[in-house]
């Protein structure tokens, strides 16, 4: 037996592997007091690695006869130190990153002079760049060999000790419910007739299993669910167990990401292995996207082997212990919108697509979601659904609750029943997040800034109403703003914001692009129409970041300004070429000059609401309207022909 099969077949025993760690882990209490900051004197230098040496200088600057840095490139640079008043050298070693903040804060902070060490001097005082004395003991070699490789060590040792902790960790996340705790109803489904009308095939398949297989299909249950975040997958899951009378092995994608190689692939099998004893029962992976990702492509091959694994527990073993179960897997992604790999999708017979609730059907949620709630803390003859239901497109069911739970809070602090209004505020606080008035309050420039840069987004997107010639009441009511805000937001690390109602999700045509494009634009426009274009902030930077994203889209991904229709990132697997570049480059100085051009038309009204707006910090999409129809009275209108049509 080799020396290695021996030290394996140790470091089974728990005691012994234990020890080890214990052993390892007083080292490291060692070393970590023996590394405390120190110095050790040689010759005419003192060494040592304590910073507050260099942070102590401008106390001492008039004491300072000389500073250098030797080797300020290398990964640990080196203060050279000498004082009037003392006769040796102090050599400080620091890692470069610390010597990056310590040169910017406390050097030049501070004006303290110092050079650069060159070569003929270090030659002639070498010994400053010395750690220690050059002849070192053997305990001071082991000490220097285990404070190297320690961290190593310890990761192998907890490696060994936790491969198979790990694993029995993982199958301990796996749980399984008897029918009887489940919950769930196709009720939850409101509206969603087409989701409904899914699921109970989905039932009639199983339960008439025996007709499925006359027709030669055997296993018709591989079920597939996919759709955005909070749409109701995992209850419909839940639902389906309970109504079979079947326990429910849940588990989640994430759970199979162990880090470990084979890790997934032997929590997937053990997931099966439990479900084999349970006997008929149904399987449950939630979040498991990865899962579908193609084959090959990833730099952790170990992810494949768990999709590999997958793959041939979904064909069905064809063996009597497996034919009972049925799987059930969900994404947040689907085929159309992602690229999925063939095989993993050939798997699944059934494919339920889950999707984002209509207006009508959000306003239904919120009266369920409501209805549960005691009475007497909503004012329902001051609360219009539909309203609230127009303000939040595009919301899941589950952030629907969120925002009836968030108006609830607000209404327990505020002592107040819920209403529209208040309903409006919770919405704005899930989709926002708490803002704060004081953290700008004296910071009136930036504050001119940010209020400049958000009414150029809002001048640009009611900007194609007014160009049809429609009146402000008109516009107004198509208008999706909701409020205009100087006040900073911590959630989104911002200055200020336009809160708008999201449209609804449609078919989008280049020209609807392009005017997104130049809504995001408006900011950057404004900024550079009031202070030049050496003033665009940087608060500018999440605007530039979309608008690249969706320019990519439109001339990559859609080719829409090419006869050619290709989806051109299929062709530039190794990055994007330079003449998509160029024509990328090309179509947002297109549309940033049109920007530009538009916002200048507004800048009369942009400086009056920009004064009332600085006064009152929010102005309400009534307010905002109300200050347009009354400028427009006062002869305060934009002179420009195309705008008279305003009245």
């Amino acid at each position: 037996m080799s020396k290695f099969t021996s030290l394996t077949q140790l470091l089974k025993h728990a005691q012994l592997r234990n020890a080890l760690f214990g052993l390892l882990l007083l080292s490291a209490i060692f070393i970590s007091i023996q590394r405390a900051p120190h110095q050790t004197e040689f010759s005419n230098v003192i060494f040592s690695q304590d910073v507050s040496l260099i942070t102590q200088i401008p106390e001492r600057r008039d004491a300072l006869e000389y500073l250098l840095l030797a080797q300020p490139l290398s990964d640990f640079p080196r203060y050279l130190i000498k004082y009037k008043d003392q006769t040796k050298i102090i050599s400080v070693k620091v890692p470069s990153n610390t010597h990056v903040n310590l040169e910017r804060e406390v050097l030049l902070q501070y004006g303290i002079p110092y050079a650069i060490a060159q070569p003929e001097w270090l030659s002639a005082n070498d010994q400053v760049l010395l750690d220690s004395p050059q002849e070192e003991s053997f305990r001071d070699t082991l000490l220097a060999f285990l404070s190297r490789n320690f961290v190593g060590l310890l990761l192998l040792v907890l490696m060994l000790i936790g491969l198979k902790k790990g694993m029995s960790g993982m199958m301990s996340a796996v749980r399984v419910t008897p029918p009887g705790e489940l919950h769930g109803s196709l009720d939850d489904l409101v509206g969603m007739d087409d989701i409904k009308r899914e699921v109970r095939h989905l039932e009639s398949m199983i339960h008439n299993r025996s007709l499925y297989k006359s027709h030669n299909i055997d296993k018709p249950f591989n079920v597939m669910l996919t759709g955005p975040a909070g749409t109701g997958k995992t209850k419909l899951a839940g639902y389906l167990a309970r109504q079979l009378n079947i326990p429910l092995i849940q588990s989640s994608g994430a759970s199979l990401e162990s880090g470990l190689v084979g890790g997934g692939s032997k929590t997937l099998n053990g997931i099966y292995k439990k479900a084999c004893a349970q006997g008929r029962c149904m399987i449950f992976l939630d979040e498991a996207q990865s899962l579908f990702m193609p084959r090959g492509r990833g730099e952790r091959k170990w992810d494949d082997d768990t999709a590999n694994t997958l793959l041939g527990l979904l064909d069905g073993i064809k063996s009597e212990e497996g034919r009972e179960i049925i799987w059930v897997v969900a994404s947040n992604f689907d085929d159309i919108n992602s690229e999925m790999d063939e095989a993993m999708l050939r798997r699944f017979s059934v494919k339920i697509n889950f999707r984002l609730p209509n207006k009508a059907e959000r306003s239904e949620l919120l009266r369920v979601f409501l209805a549960r709630k005691d009475t007497k803390v909503i004012a329902w003859e001051r609360l219009d659904l539909n309203a609230v239901a127009e303000i939040t497109a595009n919301l899941s069911p589950a952030l629907l609750q969120s925002v009836v739970d968030r108006s609830s809070m607000i209404a327990i602090e505020e002592n107040s029943q819920i209403d529209t209004d208040l309903l409006f505020r919770a919405f704005e606080r899930v989709a926002i997040g708490l803002t704060d008035r004081a953290a700008s309050a004296d910071k009136d420039k930036q504050r001119e800034r940010v209020a400049l840069h958000e009414l150029g987004h809002f001048f640009m997107q009611i900007d194609p109403l007014l160009k049809t010639g429609m009146s402000l009441a008109k516009v107004k009511e198509k208008s999706l703003l909701m409020k205009i805000s100087t006040e900073s937001v911590s959630k989104l690390g911002a200055l200020g914001y336009v809160l708008s109602a999201a449209p609804e999700t449609g078919l989008q045509t280049l020209d609807d692009l392009e005017q997104d494009v130049m809504q995001l634009y408006g900011g950057v426009a404004a900024e550079e129409l009031f202070y030049g274009a050496r003033g665009i902030s940087v608060g500018s930077q999440n605007d530039i970041q979309k608008v690249t994203t969706k320019l990519e889209m439109m001339v990559n991904q859609l080719s829409m300004y090419s006869r050619s229709k290709l989806d051109y990132r299929q062709l530039k697997r190794d990055g994007v070429s330079d003449a998509s570049v160029r024509e990328l480059e090309q179509k947002a100085d297109e549309l940033y000059a049109q920007t530009l051009k538009v916002i200048g038309e507004y800048r009369g009204w942009m400086i009056q609401l920009k004064d009332v707006l600085m006064e009152r910090y929010v102005l309400s999409k009534d307010e905002v309207f109300e200050l347009l129809e009354n400028l427009y009275r006062n002869g305060s209108a934009c002179a420009q022909p195309n705008l008279l049509a305003l009245t």
